[in-house]
């Protein structure tokens, strides 16, 4: 016998009713076996109440009072259907109760037919009933494999009878009555037994992408004889264009407003699970245009859409700023970045292709904010249309929303809560920022003018140093997980345990620490203003308003400590009269000025062995010199970090030329996204490898008694390299021959070697001024 809910000849609310009360015992007895939380079990029940609320308006215009013992047997299904539903992705026990509940459904399917025949109670109702529980089924399972296997494609299974429904709403002739067909029977029927063994996990994964491939191709035969027969059949074929139009516009505007309202503002949480989210704005929205008169709604609506529209664009700004620098954009402090990425783009496309870039996107940002209008304008007028609907759908949204959100873990994807609200998030977010961003700027302000060094005299700064040649060394993205992330750690301790090898048997010997740079992934400036200015910027609005200052930076202090100070800054390509009037440096040797005659190597202008050379030729071998103090980008470890210039014999560099030889396969920045991530973060390490046996090189051939050198990172790498949540701690080394000056630097806390361990401590970068000028000053 066949089973089936009680009352199986009952009024269909009554059915309804039987059948809410086996869901509540299914979902139940799910949560207990498998864990399923809040989140999924709400899912559940808004699968539930539109299903049986369109199937409660069918039976009516039907005129059917019940929907008979096969009905109920097909509710049975629909029952478990919505059960596999809240399961999908799960593995270990949940995997299991999907496996079982799907496969009792599809056993079921076999009886509701013979039950409606033998009772004589088959209805086109009942009909239509059976198939669409059977295409929800369906699409739920294929969904399941999808999201556990990664084969995407098989969303076809799911997703072609929809768009078979669809077509039809454009194509009338669709619509047309097809003959019983066993063939089509048997396809269907093969289509669930597939996804059933495919998310038990059974087969090896060749054989089971075989299988679902020869399943979805059966199933595309099967939709093609239909559209033919049904092609043939046809009198006439009309097309249906300004509907499909319509339709296609409404569905874009759709997607587009609750794709801005989901889209996480985190590039770690872009994953497909993380657009699973219910946005409060969309049921609020939906809700309140509702019921506006016309005229209110479209000054609402369109006032509404271009918020929307700069909603999206901060997002996207954050996802950008969040990969580069670790930080999310702040529209006060990094506006005065335009100007720094129209030169970058200047620099890498020329000029003309700058002004392109620039205007593409800037229609671009235009775009977004007046689609955005126009989707919430057409989205607004659909909800007041169909108020008898929006309302009711809007009020069981929101208590699913209140639901969630109430929940404890309301995530699919950890950071992202389902029952989302990030346009009110971000709303109150910038709006708060501005005052704070305000004070912020006046109260840095008062710091740079708070400075214990500002009135000390020349003869008493540095004291512990006269007579030596300090040269601090800033290497690109040279970070914390270089050396100890183990997937890095291994290829750059050979390198550091090398170069202190040879560095000692010349006599020189080395502490070293960690500094918290306050950037990360980029921004290379803001952690030199605050290494050398000891003071924490963190943005561009208070780089600009520091160099704006009279702060006195280490650098002027060897400057009026008597030292000569320079600059050796292969990255600057145009003037920097802020290296001489606020930094302090009485040279500057930037790209032009370097005598390089050789190729670029991707971003960086030169090898960092050929700044060293053209260092050592322009300052540091001069005998009509004084004490120097130097500061020396190196930029062949700034992205994309290939080709990967050869060490060479010091004698060989030259001019550069010598160079072009291996400057093959160059890469635009932009190659760092496209690559595959292994093979980029090996060659980060390799560019990082060449800058530090470039610096170590040059101290072990050209270092003398007199020669102190700082060596430290100004940054992490991107977070492709490091991974999220990296930190932004950098190494930081002091190396000499002087026993004395490694003497008062063991006060710090360092260690030995060119390593730090572990323990090390780690400071805030801004600390390194008043720490080096307090040790070395007495």
């Amino acid at each position: 016998m066949a089973p089936s809910l009680p009352g199986s000849t009952a009024p269909v609310p009554r059915q309804l009713a039987a059948a809410a009360g086996l869901l509540a015992g299914v979902l139940a007895l799910l949560a207990a076996l498998t864990g399923i939380g809040v989140v999924r079990v709400t899912f559940g029940v808004l699968l539930a109440v539109p299903a049986a609320a369109l199937l409660l308006r069918a039976a009516r215009r039907a005129d059917a009072a019940t929907l008979g013992p096969a009905g109920a047997v097909t509710l049975t299904r629909a029952v478990l259907g919505i059960g596999v539903a809240t399961l999908v992705g799960r593995d270990g026990a949940g995997q299991v109760a999907l496996v079982v509940l799907a496969a009792v459904a599809l056993a079921l399917d076999g009886l509701d037919g013979p039950v409606a025949r033998r009772t004589g109670t088959a209805t086109p109702l009942g009909a239509r009933f059976d198939m669409e529980t059977d295409a929800a089924l369906l699409m739920v399972l294929s969904v399941h494999v999808a999201v556990t296997t990664g084969m995407w494609w098989v969303l076809g299974i799911g997703l072609l009878r929809y768009a078979f429904v669809a077509a039809a709403r454009v194509l009338p002739w669709l619509c047309g009555e097809l003959p019983v067909r066993r063939s089509a029977k048997v396809v269907a029927a093969v289509q669930g037994i597939v996804l059933v063994v495919a998310a038990a996990g059974l087969l090896a994964p060749v054989v089971q992408r075989a299988m679902i491939a020869a399943a979805l191709l059966a199933l595309v035969w099967s939709f093609g004889v239909s559209v033919a027969w049904l092609w043939r059949a046809a009198d006439e074929h009309p097309v249906r264009r300004r509907p499909a139009g319509a339709g296609l516009l409404t569905a874009a505007g759709a997607v587009l407003v609750v794709g801005i309202l989901v889209l996480p503002g985190d590039p770690v949480h872009l994953v497909p699970a993380a657009f699973l989210r219910l946005p409060i704005e969309a049921v609020v929205g939906a809700t309140v245009l509702a019921v506006l008169p016309a005229g209110p709604r479209r000054v609402v609506a369109i006032v509404a859409g271009l918020v929307l529209g700069l909603l999206g664009l901060f997002k996207v700004l954050d996802l950008g700023f969040r990969t580069f620098l670790a930080r999310p954009f702040d529209p006060v402090a990094d506006r005065v970045l335009l100007g720094s990425a129209q030169e970058f783009l200047q620099g890498a496309v020329g000029g003309p292709g700058a002004v392109i870039v620039a205007v593409l996107a800037g229609v671009a940002a235009l775009g977004l904010v007046v689609a955005s209008a126009g989707a919430v304008l057409r989205l607004g007028g659909a909800a007041a249309r169909h108020r008898r609907v929006t309302l009711p759908a809007a009020a069981l949204l929101g208590a699913a929303w209140v639901l969630t959100w109430a929940a404890v873990g309301g995530q699919v994807v950890p950071g992202v809560p389902v029952a989302a609200a990030d346009g009110v998030t971000q709303l109150r977010d910038r709006v708060a920022g501005i005052p704070a961003s305000i004070a912020d700027r006046r109260a840095f302000a008062a710091e740079i003018g708070n400075d214990a060094y500002a009135e000390v005299p020349g003869d008493r700064l540095l004291t512990a140093l006269r007579g030596k040649d300090v040269v601090f060394a800033v290497v690109e993205s040279y970070g914390r997980s270089a050396l100890e992330d183990p997937a890095m750690a291994s290829h750059l301790d050979p390198v550091l345990a090398g170069g202190e090898r040879r560095l000692g048997a010349a006599g020189f010997s080395s502490r070293s620490g960690y500094l918290t740079s306050p950037t990360s992934g980029g921004g290379s400036w803001l952690a030199h203003a605050t290494l050398f200015s000891g003071l924490w910027v963190d943005d561009q609005r208070r780089h600009d308003d520091l160099l704006a200052s009279q702060r006195r930076t280490l650098i002027r202090a060897f400057r009026d400590a008597g030292w000569e100070t320079t600059a050796v800054m292969p990255g600057t390509t145009r003037p920097w009269p802020e290296g001489s009037s606020f930094y302090g440096h009485q040279r500057v040797h930037g790209s032009g000025a370097l005598g390089y005659r050789g190729p670029p190597f991707s971003w960086s202008p030169m090898p960092d062995q050929y700044v060293l050379s053209a260092f050592s030729r322009l300052e540091h071998a001069r005998t009509d010199r004084g004490p120097l103090m130097a500061e020396i980008a190196l930029t062949s470890s700034h992205a994309p970090w290939s080709p990967v210039p050869p060490m060479l014999p010091w004698e060989e560099i030259g001019d550069g030329s010598v160079y072009a030889a291996h400057a093959g396969d160059q890469r635009s920045f932009e190659s760092i996204f496209a690559g595959d991530p292994a093979a980029i973060r090996a060659d980060y390490l390799r560019a990082t490898g060449y800058a530090l046996q470039s610096l170590l090189g040059w101290v072990e051939r050209f270092g003398d008694d007199r020669l102190v050198v700082v060596l430290l990172g100004d940054h992490q790498p991107a977070s492709m390299i490091t991974g999220p949540d990296a930190g932004r701690d950098v190494p930081i080394s002091v190396i000499t021959r002087d026993a004395a000056v490694l003497d008062r630097v063991a006060g710090w806390g360092w260690g030995p070697g060119l390593r730090p361990s572990r323990t090390a401590p780690a400071w805030p970068m801004d600390e390194f001024r008043d720490r080096f000028l307090a040790t070395f000053g007495r």
